[in-house]
């Protein structure tokens, strides 16, 4: 029997959702909810719109955010998930700052595909006050961002990537410095594969066949050519390039057995440093690398650096 397992220690989430709390911060939501065989109140997860407002309800009740919405057919990400990234990324940063996780908007981020729903960057300003710079190759989804950062008054650049092939290249300036990138990849070859998986997805959980995306997600947020292997590869032969602007450069790896392959990307790279940091969510494991070609003392000089 495998032994269950649980999301980060700071996560808010990991002894699950209290609807009370989140009913009573977010009354729409109570339309939604449901019991299930045990009693105890939940969603449906196949609703869309109940996805949405589960969202909408957390983000209000943990993260102060009053208004939030993204436009139809976008992305809806888990936000349990999403919370644990931004976790696991402080850290990251706090191996190499004696222990102490580095707070305050001097801490500079870089979020990749930050997508309609700007949900990292709202995450990790709301647990440690970094701040975010998401950029999109999406003006629409870049739009959506935008609208939820002035309703909240909340200060996040963004940038547009005018340019599909490119991800670091265009959006990362001359005078940038960031502690950490991120990137959530669109981890499917085609449109056909994320259907597949999908439908693969509700028949392990006993749904059967559902003609929807599980949470949603445009083209350019669940697929691209090559898939996710070909898309981290771009982001590793394109990182080389701000070798010396990142202190730690980061991607979620969706399947285990694309880290070999990984590896091997990295090491032509010539990287200095390459980690691969788990995490648990449930009964299911994810992952993100995360590579540097600083050396050790360099590091701790960069991030003085990147503070100013």
């Amino acid at each position: 029997m495998a032994t269950k397992t649980k999301l980060h220690p700071r996560n808010q989430h990991s002894e699950g959702y209290d609807f009370a709390r989140l009913v009573a911060d977010t009354p729409e939501l109570d339309a939604f909810t449901i019991s299930n065989p045990t009693g105890q109140r939940t969603i449906d997860f196949q609703d869309v719109q109940a996805v949405r407002m589960l969202n909408r309800a957390l983000l209000k009740t943990h993260y102060s955010i009053d208004f939030w919405d993204i436009p139809e057919g976008y992305l809806c990400p888990p936000i349990p998930g999403r919370v644990d990234y931004i976790h696991y990324l402080a850290d990251l940063l706090a191996s190499g700052n004696n222990q102490v996780i580095p707070r305050g908007r001097d801490i500079k981020a870089l979020d990749i595909g930050t997508g309609a729903s700007l949900v990292y960057p709202i995450i990790g300003q709301g647990e440690y006050g970094w701040h975010f710079t998401g950029t999109d190759i999406d003006a629409d989804a870049l739009n959506s961002a935008q609208q939820i950062c002035e309703l909240n008054n909340l200060n996040i650049a963004l940038r547009r990537q005018d340019m599909p092939e490119n991800i670091f290249r265009g959006v990362i300036q001359s005078n940038d410095a960031f502690h950490v990138t991120m990137c959530n990849p669109p981890f499917h070859a085609s449109k056909e594969q994320a259907n597949k998986g999908t439908q693969r997805k509700w028949a392990n959980l006993g749904k059967g066949q559902s003609k929807l995306l599980n949470f949603g997600g445009q083209n350019t947020e669940l697929w691209c050519a090559g898939g996710e292997i070909k898309f981290i590869a771009r982001m590793v032969e394109q990182s080389v390039e701000f070798a010396d602007q990142c202190l730690w450069f980061t991607s979620l790896v969706s399947k285990k057995d694309n880290l070999q392959p990984l590896h091997r990307i990295l090491g032509k790279a010539s990287v200095t440093d390459y980690k691969v940091v788990e995490m648990a969510q449930g009964q299911k494991t994810s992952r993100f690398i995360a590579w540097t070609y600083l050396k050790k003392k360099q590091r701790s000089l960069f991030a003085n650096k990147a503070r100013t």
